[in-house]
Parts: structure tokens; C-alpha cells; sequence
């Protein structure tokens, strides 16, 4: 499946939180336009608490970003133009949006 010009769509309880036009598919990664949706706004600020965690140190996972991430995990979904993904690290940022995703869960263990 080729990826740019791909539509991926975040929803919350709430409904759509937004969408992402792809522009960049470097895997693992994809990346694109991040247009906000009618209930992006009741997820706003852990977007940006979570980006704010990951910034804090350079290239160094800071304490609370695993609680940041996962009320993230639990506010929304996301889905590709062929339907919903049971996976993702979703990073929201103003009009950016940049994330990875897999058909299988990942595993929380460390183990393959």
C-alpha cells in the first residue's frame, strides 16, 4: 500500500478529533498534515503534554510520559483508509502529526 495522500482519521468518545494527510512515509514513520476535527479540543492538552514530556530531554523518555501517552491510548483510535489500527504512537503537534502503527498489539513485555 503506498502511503502518501493517505487520509488517517483520529476519533475520540467525543467524535472526529482530526485527520492526517499523509506527506512523508519514512518507515517505521509516517507523517502529515494534521487537520483538527470537532473534538479535538477535549484532547488538546494531552497532545501537547505529552510532546512537552518527550522535549523535555533530548532523546531521553522523561518520567510521566508512559501516563501521558497512555490516557492518550485511552481517549482516542486511529485508522487508516482501510479501517481501524489495533496500534499506534500517534505525536500531534500544532498542524504536524507524525506516527507509527501496527496490525498486531505491541508488546508490553519487551519480548519478542
Amino acid at each position: 500500500m503506498g502511503f502518501e495522500g493517505g487520509i488517517w482519521r483520529v476519533r475520540g468518545d467525543e467524535g472526529e478529533v482530526g485527520e492526517i494527510l499523509i506527506t512523508e512515509a519514512d518507515f517505521p514513520w509516517l507523517s502529515g498534515t494534521f487537520t483538527p476535527g470537532p473534538a479535538y479540543e477535549g484532547v488538546r492538552e494531552l497532545f501537547a503534554r505529552e510532546i512537552a514530556l518527550v522535549k523535555q530531554v533530548d532523546g531521553v523518555q522523561e518520567e510521566g510520559w508512559d501516563q501521558a501517552y497512555d490516557e492518550i491510548r485511552r481517549r482516542v483510535t486511529l485508522s487508516s483508509p482501510d479501517g481501524p489500527v489495533p496500534e499506534f504512537l500517534l505525536h500531534i503537534e500544532g498542524d504536524e502529526a507524525w506516527f507509527r502503527w501496527s496490525d498486531e498489539p505491541f508488546d508490553e513485555d519487551g519480548e519478542d
